[in-house]
């Protein structure tokens, strides 16, 4: 069975990259309502809850359920009002000023006003926090990347509360998408009392865990799960219909599809990949959907001898990705040697068209690998150091590691071993740059290839490959601040060009997002960001 590209790019355009309503169990029909509790197992525990720091996907279930930001996404996976009813843009699209909705309040009942959005901006932009989306803050607003570097002061940064139910946010330069980006976890707002009273522990106990989403923290447990229940003063409660999502933690995703063909939970991610085939024919309840993803490999390109482009480049050509796909994911993905995925439209073709330029196989190049290799000294792989390949706990990418494994030592005569470690220390390891080649990727958090090419620019706190490079820096910063929709992507497609040429991360394939959820868990929304929504969700009566 052939897995590469079950979605047409035209579809994943006209649905505005969204989680399907079929998808989602339908439009809401009158129906008995059950109680409304479900259970939703997660394949990895993140590394942390705190919106102001974390960039971690495995916190996103989290992050979607218990905060909201000023602007959120709707089931079409279109931005719509969240804490804020309604904004204004300046005509110079300079400065953003939204007006929140009267009477929003914390999950403890206090009130929630734009100077607690001032608070939690500007804690994600003070250095001694470690917010990894910190660059999402300080590309973009007026003072913020002074302040963050400690060159300027924190009064300096344009985010202001006009009043309780004013916040103004003024950019260095128009920014189209920058919607898309206020929707991120990032810029949530935290509970300024609670975060000074526990820093680092704030988010671990379930009485100083404050939020101010759909859901609230009932109970936590380390290694095992978390307890959401329904946050009455939220300030849409009344259309929150789910009592309970009780996120249980189970890490084998062939243990999560026992437990949910015996009815032990309604749903979960992350489906076993031999399991799939069975599934799409035998199952109403497996979903695939399109996804704003790339998973790549990152490379060290601090270290020899990964700091050779051609050695990197070689390691690129010498993977079939047809195989890795059809064989190992077993999911509908497009292979690809690029970052950008599919999905971001402009003038009528999608962004990704224009990788046809690249002359890129799926199919493993192992003469032109091979070639490369030697240029850099390796003929036949002799000379060259064992090459540590890691990854984290995860048994999909258990079995992507051990194929690339053997088609490396196969095709390029070198000597591949693989390293496995829970997430948190795995994490650590790649921030530190103490790796070879390491399991990641990117799923976009807003429709723009910014979201994957802002990544690797030299000062990106994502940028976890070492990489530099002022010529494609250059191209990233002028995009930014370009203000014509063509003249922006020209720029952009000039900086995915070095990007390939450089070959700084080992690109596999474009993403699909796929999930079980049982047919009676009715208008949950699973968008192609990967974010998991149960705010309109409910449970039907069989």
């Amino acid at each position: 069975m052939k897995f590469r590209m079950k979605f047409p790019l035209s579809a994943l355009a006209t649905m505005t990259l969204a989680a399907l309503l079929a998808a989602c169990g339908g439009a809401a029909k009158e129906a008995a309502v059950a109680p409304g509790k479900i259970v939703f197992a997660l394949q990895s525990e993140p590394d942390g809850y705190d919106p102001g720091i974390t960039n971690n996907s495995f916190a996103s279930p989290f992050m979607t359920q218990l905060f909201e930001g000023l602007v959120t996404y709707d089931a079409k996976g279109e931005i719509v009002p969240g804490n804020a009813e309604s904004w204004t843009i300046s005509p110079d699209g300079k400065t953003y000023a939204f007006k929140l909705r009267k009477g929003l309040k914390w999950s403890n009942g206090k009130p929630l006003t734009a100077k607690d959005y001032v608070y939690s901006l500007l804690r994600v932009l003070d250095p001694k926090t470690g917010a990894r989306y910190a660059d999402m803050l300080t590309v973009y607003i007026v003072g913020a990347e002074e302040y963050y570097a400690g060159t300027g002061p924190k009064d300096a940064v344009a985010v202001k509360a006009v009043d309780d139910l004013t916040l103004q946010i003024t950019l260095k330069e128009p920014a189209p998408y920058y919607l898309g980006i206020l929707a991120m976890w990032v810029y949530s707002p935290v509970y300024q009392e609670a975060v000074e009273a526990s820093p680092e522990r704030w988010t671990m106990d379930p009485a100083t865990f404050i939020s101010n989403g759909p859901f609230k923290v009932a109970s936590m447990k380390l290694g095992e799960g978390v307890v959401l229940q329904k946050n009455e003063n939220y300030w849409n409660a009344a259309s929150v219909k789910l009592s309970e999502i009780n996120f249980r933690f189970i890490l084998e995703p062939a243990t999560a599809l026992s437990a949910f063909e015996k009815g032990e939970i309604d749903g979960f991610r992350e489906v076993p990949a031999s399991d799939i085939p069975r599934l799409r024919t035998g199952s109403d309840s497996l979903h695939i959907l399109p996804a704003f993803g790339t998973t790549f490999y990152d490379v060290n390109t601090t270290k020899k001898p990964y700091s050779d482009a051609r050695v990197r480049k070689a390691l690129a050509l010498a993977l079939d990705r047809d195989e890795l796909i059809d064989n190992v994911l077993q999911a509908p993905s497009t292979p690809t040697l690029a970052l950008v995925a599919p999905g971001y439209v402009f003038g009528g073709a999608d962004f990704t068209a224009a990788h046809a330029k690249y002359g890129f196989s799926s199919k493993a190049d192992v003469e032109g690998a091979r070639k490369l290799l030697a240029e850099a000294g390796y003929p036949d792989g002799k000379g060259f150091p064992v090459l540590e390949l890691s990854y984290y706990t995860n048994a999909t990418v258990k079995k992507m590691v051990e194929a690339m494994q053997q088609m490396w030592e196969k095709n390029l005569g070198i000597k591949v071993k693989i390293k496995v470690q829970d997430w948190a220390i795995y994490y650590a390891d790649i921030q530190a740059l103490n790796y070879d080649v390491g399991a990641m990727g990117w799923g976009g958090d807003y429709l723009h290839p910014m979201t994957f090419l802002q990544l690797f620019t030299s000062n990106s706190t994502n940028n976890l490959v070492g990489y530099k490079n002022p010529e494609y820096d250059d191209l990233i910063a002028k995009t930014i601040v370009e203000t014509d929709p063509a003249k922006a992507v020209e720029l952009m497609h000039r900086a995915e060009d070095i990007f390939v040429r450089d070959q700084p991360v080992i690109s596999l394939y474009s993403r699909s997002n796929t999930i079980m959820m049982a047919p009676h868990v009715k208008n949950w929304a699973l968008t192609a960001l990967a974010n998991l929504y149960f705010k309109d969700a409910y449970v039907e009566k069989k």
